[in-house]
């Protein structure tokens, strides 16, 4: 294939393959001699780390600073929970024996979210097995009003899955099995507990790939990417979660399991009940099973990182990319050149291509490598020629993909190391993505370390990301609200993917109407009277 349209390709999409010969690792060499287009060379020379990271529930070393208290670094007043006490070790030990945790340092992790900016008081973590021992354990709490806070990978970014106060840790942790999985139709049910990585290695291995990609894939657990509808790298491909996922097991606030996992594609009986649980951040009810309809696995996938010259000439890239390569369009992602700074300041990862103000990275995904290669060459030489695109690299085989990959999702690893980061998931009119980004650089002046912008483009999703030294009451009430009444007036969402949790919760105004809060609120008295399902979280505080 490649040497039959080398003729129509510029030299340097080859230079990618060409300097990287088979069995040499990504840590024997460095990506600025093999992939760097010749020409004035990046910022950096330094030998790329592996792209492939797990997110913890904490990416500081042990000699980071110890976090604040929640209660103690936001205004937020414990509800009238009651305390656990002994006999409740002694009843929650019947139901989980041996499960049940106490252990101060065990609890160290699973009380602090992965950016380490939020941190719980919990005492208890529990571990259980099966969506029976959830219906105790809950059915328990509910009867003595102590409050839960359901836990899958601990991997999100607006502190969902960690407590506030001393609420009871229930983790999915062991709940790691695979029910069943259909070679014909693709669907898989399995419990929540199962890790997102090892989900898509077991359904590849049959010829599919599980419908969501996240950087965080290495640590999310399933039933945590429903709970908070996770939106992702293959968005654009295979859509939101609340297409993708067919049926759920879900555990309610009394005790009560909800058995809808039905793996049927077509069921248009009653309410649709799953979809108030997605995305519902473990409010409404601890999901402990999920039914999802896996995509065949492309044949053929191709990832080309480019350099643009503007962001106007980012969009037209876009549209070029979607009108040219149609059904193979896998992913576009772009990241602005601060970002590309500090990947390669924090992990030490080269740019492959000439220094640029914005770069993006198209993914294409298809089932005959010689079609998908004709369209992918006829967008490029058309990007390259009309001058949207300045610079580029190409990568076909897995493991240059993946280090291609690396540059984009662990942008927010290189974050957490940059300081401490106010983080902003927003969905924005494609116009105008970037213009708050450049808003804010002029807003906050020196004030901050870095302002950066990347996201799924595709998607009309924006990462929005302000760094500094340290947490500061002042530069966030220079951000806030005013990120939010920006994006509220491009009718825009103040969440697109990462949730609410207890970050965001207060700010749900914003992109929602009076109507629509108070049928939430009901629908959480409905289903949780006492509130003991992840309090302080997701809506707002009452007043």
């Amino acid at each position: 294939m490649m040497s039959r349209l080398a003729p129509r390709w510029p030299a340097w999409l080859f230079w990618w393959q060409a300097a990287c010969p088979q069995g040499v690792s990504a840590q024997q060499r460095t990506w600025a001699g093999a992939s760097r287009i010749p020409g004035p060379g990046g910022p950096w020379g330094a030998t790329g780390t592996s792209p492939l990271v797990r997110r913890g529930s904490s990416s500081a070393s042990s000699c980071a600073p110890e976090v604040v208290l929640t209660r103690e670094r936001y205004s937020v007043r414990r509800l009238p929970f009651s305390v656990v006490s002994e006999d409740d070790l002694a009843a929650l030990e019947r139901i989980v024996p041996g499960r049940v945790i106490t252990d101060p340092e065990e609890l160290e992790a699973p009380n602090v979210d992965w950016l380490r900016t939020v941190r719980g008081s919990s005492k208890v973590l529990l571990r259980p097995r099966t969506s029976q021992e959830v219906a105790h354990i809950l059915r328990y709490c509910h009867e003595r009003n102590l409050a839960v806070s359901p836990q899958g990978g601990n991997t999100g970014m607006v502190g969902g899955s960690t407590p506030v106060f001393d609420e009871i840790i229930v983790s999915t942790a062991l709940m790691n099995q695979i029910v069943s999985f259909h070679n014909v139709s693709g669907v898989l049910v399995c419990q929540a507990g199962c890790v997102l990585e090892e989900l898509s290695r077991y359904v590849e291995e049959r010829g599919f790939v599980v419908p969501l990609d996240l950087g965080a894939k290495g640590s999310c657990h399933i039933g945590g990417n429903v709970a908070t509808n996770a939106g992702g790298l293959r968005f654009l491909r295979y859509g939101s979660l609340r297409g993708t996922v067919l049926g759920l097991e879900v555990v309610l606030a009394n005790g009560t399991i909800l058995n809808c996992l039905t793996s049927l594609r077509k069921d248009n009986t009653g309410y649709d009940l799953k979809q108030l649980f997605i995305g519902s951040e473990g409010t409404l009810g601890v999901i402990t099973a999920v039914s999802i309809l896996c995509p065949p696995k492309p044949s053929a996938v191709n990832v080309a990182f480019l350099g643009c010259p503007g962001f106007a000439e980012v969009l037209q890239t876009f549209c070029t990319c979607r009108g040219m390569l149609g059904e193979i369009l896998s992913a576009f992602e772009f990241m602005d050149a601060e970002c590309m700074k500090l990947v390669g300041l924090h992990l030490h990862l080269a740019c492959p291509v000439q220094e640029s103000p914005f770069y993006v990275l198209i993914e294409t995904s298809g089932s005959g490598a010689g079609h998908d290669a004709e369209k992918l060459s006829g967008f490029l030489e058309q990007v390259l020629g009309s001058g949207l695109v300045t610079d580029g690299t190409l990568a076909t085989d897995q493991r240059r993909i993946k280090m291609l990959w690396a540059l984009r999702e662990r942008i927010t690893e290189a974050l957490s190391r940059d300081g401490y980061v106010y983080k902003y998931d927003l969905s924005l009119p494609l116009d105008r993505l970037y213009d708050l980004v450049s808003d804010l650089r002029a807003r906050l002046g020196l004030h901050a370390k870095h302002v950066v912008g990347y996201g799924h483009l595709g998607d009309g999703n924006l990462h929005l990301n302000v760094t500094a030294e340290a947490f500061s009451p002042s530069l966030l009430g220079t951000l806030e609200p005013y990120v939010y009444e920006w994006t509220a007036r491009q009718r825009g969402s103040v969440s697109a993917e990462h949730g609410l949790g207890f970050k965001k919760k207060d700010v749900l105004g914003y992109s929602k109407p009076p109507e629509a809060l108070q049928l939430m609120q009901q629908l959480k008295a409905l289903l949780d009277p006492k509130g003991i399902l992840n309090p302080y979280k997701t809506l707002p505080t009452r007043t």
